[in-house]
This record gives C-alpha cells, structure tokens and sequence, in this order.
C-alpha cells in the first residue's frame, strides 16, 4: 500500500488544485446539495466545496473520504467539524463505498487513476447517489504524463536501479472514453461527457519536477532505498530534460491527459 506525506502533497499539489477548481467554477451549485468527494486527499478541495454549501448558502452537507488514514487525519486537523460544521471526513476505499442512496453529487478530482479496476467504483457511486443524481469525475486518462513516464521507467532498467524494480507493475489506470463509457452504462449511469482533456503541467525547474516526483509517485520512489531516493529522483528529472528541457523562464512542462466524466443516475 502506498504510504502518503500529507504535508508534502499539501505543499506540491497547486496543479491539482488549480484543475479541480476549474471544474468547480462550472458546476453550478444551487446550495443545498449533499456532496461526496471521493478521494479529498488534503481535504482542501472538499472544504471549498462545503463553502459553497454552507448553511448561509442553502445548507448543504459535504464528506471527504480518502483510502489513507494520513490524509483523513491531515484534513480532519486543517479543517475541523467546530469550524467547518457542515463538512465531515472518514476514511473510506473507494471500490466499496459504504453508502446507499445519500447524495445529489458525487466528485472525484486526480484520484481514481489510482484503482485499476474502475466497475466496483462505479457500481458504488450508482448506489451513493439519489435518483436523478450526478457523477463528476476528473483523473489521469489514456496517454497520460506519457514522455515522464518513458523517462522514469528508462532509469528503472539501468543496472544500478534495476533490482529494486523486479517484478513491479505499472501502479495507475489511465483509460479511454471508449472504456469509460461501456463501465458507466454497466453499473446504471448515464453519460453526459466523457472526453480527454489535455493539461500543461508546469514547474518551477529541475527542483519543482523532483518534489512533485517525490510527492506522487511513491510506487516507484517508494522502491528504492531511503538513502537513494534523491539521487534516484535526481536521475530521473535529469533523463526526462534530455528531451524537454526547461523553458526561457525556467518552467518544466509535463503533457498531462485527464478523463472528464459526467454522468447521471436515472
């Protein structure tokens, strides 16, 4: 199991803040929902929401759950049910979502590229949701963060990486629309979107690419011994600038691909 740094995910997921908040800026709340978020990781995204629902706003309730007893224990502290009174995390996986019939909407933002087998994912959400409900999913799609994934797993076959990588697997699901579609209509959804979106993924030079490497991709980092991971890190972010280098401004640009999905219960 992938053992995540809150704290550091905190400081090194501005991206994926700024995608999500993209997506919340269109979907039209009217205040009085109540909202799941699958995956809330930080739980930065999930107060947001619960904001725009608030008792001032409609009286809307909102629960984060994550997969990680880290992350709900970070989120819990950063925003507290004292402060946030309409808004509640728990630890919870989501290929067995544990609720029937509770909510309006149900969203995921840069999170189920992590579960490889999406269909019990999906089966949960059509329980979850009331009749007439919605699904907003967003996360790695087919082609994603290709070129750092040749780079990186480049290194991985060198000898003096090698032996840490005996028998690993490729740790996410990046799938198509076509796939998507034929899972949402399986489990009693019906689609609304389903499109690959592409992003500039943009940071701050060689040093901004190496903690984000640290910070989310831990199945491989994770792998290495502790006293090597910065300088298998370092290898990595180095074989990836051979071929894309830095911009005039010193940015590092990553091609990403996220899968947008809306659906609906009927």
């Amino acid at each position: 199991m992938t053992n995540w740094n809150p704290q550091d995910y905190h400081r090194h997921s501005s991206q994926q803040h700024h995608w999500a908040n993209q997506i919340l800026a269109h979907l039209a709340l009217k205040g009085d929902e109540t909202i799941l978020d699958i995956g809330c990781g930080d739980g930065k995204i999930t107060a947001q929401i619960a904001h725009a629902v608030s008792r001032e706003r409609g009286g809307g309730r909102v629960v984060g759950i994550d997969n990680s007893a880290e992350m709900i224990a970070f989120a819990q502290q950063a925003f507290p049910a004292d402060t946030f009174g309409n808004l509640w995390f728990q630890q919870a996986d989501a290929r067995s979502l544990p609720f029937v019939a509770e909510f309006d909407l149900v969203l995921s933002f840069t999170c189920l590229h992590w579960v490889l087998d999406h269909r019990p994912v999906l089966a949960g959400i059509q329980r979850a949701l009331r009749s007439g409900g919605r699904t907003l999913l967003q996360f790695g799609g087919k082609g994603n963060a290709a070129e750092i994934v040749d780079a990186v797993t480049q290194v991985t076959r060198r000898p003096s990486w090698a032996s840490y990588f005996v028998g690993f697997e490729f740790p996410w699901g990046f799938y198509s629309p076509e796939e998507y579609r034929a899972w949402l209509a399986e489990a009693g959804l019906r689609a609304v979107r389903v499109e690959l979106v592409p992003k500039d993924m943009i940071h701050q030079g060689p040093a901004g690419l190496a903690s984000w490497l640290r910070t989310t991709w831990m199945p491989y980092v994770q792998r290495v011994p502790a006293d090597l991971q910065q300088a298998f890190l370092n290898e990595s972010v180095a074989e990836y600038l051979k071929a894309h280098p830095a911009d005039a401004q010193g940015n590092v640009h990553m091609n990403m691909v996220r899968l947008e999905v809306e659906a609906t219960r009927e």
